[in-house]
């Protein structure tokens, strides 16, 4: 004979797997984790673009080295040979700016190369689904008024045979 809080233990632990099992393999779990892989992957592509395109036409109008920008907030600003600043207060906007322009072009890539096709796709399949839905719509109330045909047509039967005794 089982105990009543085995039973009960054992089917929260089931509830907890069949739980676990359904977060798992539900659709956004899957595409986030795929997602993640393609991001990091990315990613190595946007830095290439950044440092082998857009720093050079930057450093055609400076340096090529973005993060070498900076401003002096307190005078006088010295600087080591390894770049750290050792004396005075440096802010140092030319990381910021690399920063930004590696996000925007990971955003304006990712916008026109997957999101605005998918988006298309996606109209695309879903007027598909409406115009079938649409056909099968129509058969269903087609089918309906042949079935309300066949039911006035036996009422009618019905009620002219009991009419002729």
């Amino acid at each position: 004979m089982r105990r009543r809080g085995t039973v009960v233990s054992q089917d929260k632990n089931q509830n907890l797997l069949e739980g676990f099992k359904a977060f798992i393999l539900r659709g956004n779990v899957i595409d986030l984790a795929v997602a993640v892989v393609i991001g990091a992957a990315f990613t190595n592509i946007v830095n290439a673009i950044v440092k082998g395109v857009i720093s050079p036409v930057v450093g055609a109008f400076g340096t090529k080295n973005l993060e070498s920008y900076r401003s002096c907030l307190k005078a006088p600003c010295q600087v080591n040979e390894s770049g750290e600043v050792v004396q005075g207060v440096a802010i140092l906007w030319g990381s910021v700016l690399s920063a930004t322009l590696s996000f925007l072009i990971t955003a304006a890539v990712v916008y026109f190369l997957m999101v605005l096709p998918m988006a298309r796709y996606l109209a695309c399949r879903a007027a598909l689904q409406k115009e079938r839905s649409g056909v099968a719509e129509t058969l269903e109330v087609t089918e309906l008024e042949v079935l309300k045909e066949i039911r006035d047509a036996l009422v009618t039967q019905r009620g002219a045979g009991r009419a002729a005794p």
